[in-house]
């Protein structure tokens, strides 16, 4: 599965996390985007499907951008309090 990760400054933080919020069609108030099946797991930061390419730099606001089909994968693999682990880098960190 490829995503995409937080961009300089607004890094995806990594670790033990567990998800708290699910919004299937999650409105971004912040970003002014919609984000399909949102997964909170840190704060504002979610796993979430985009609507554009998630391979555009300079990433995400600290989000794990998936495809379409990913995301609604995760989204009936996991429910709230479940536990997920975030791990990984950026090429180049």
């Amino acid at each position: 599965m490829r995503t995409g990760t937080g961009r300089d400054g607004a890094e995806t933080r990594t670790g033990a996390k567990k998800i708290y919020w699910r919004n299937i069609n999650h409105w971004s108030t912040i970003y002014k985007v919609w984000m399909p099946h949102s997964q909170f797991f840190d704060g504002g930061q979610a796993f979430h499907s985009v609507t554009k390419s998630m391979y555009n730099p300079p990433g995400s606001g600290g989000c794990v951008n998936m495809r379409p089909a990913d995301a609604k994968a995760y989204w009936n693999l996991l429910k709230n309090g479940d536990d997920v682990y975030v791990y990984g880098r950026k090429p180049g960190t």
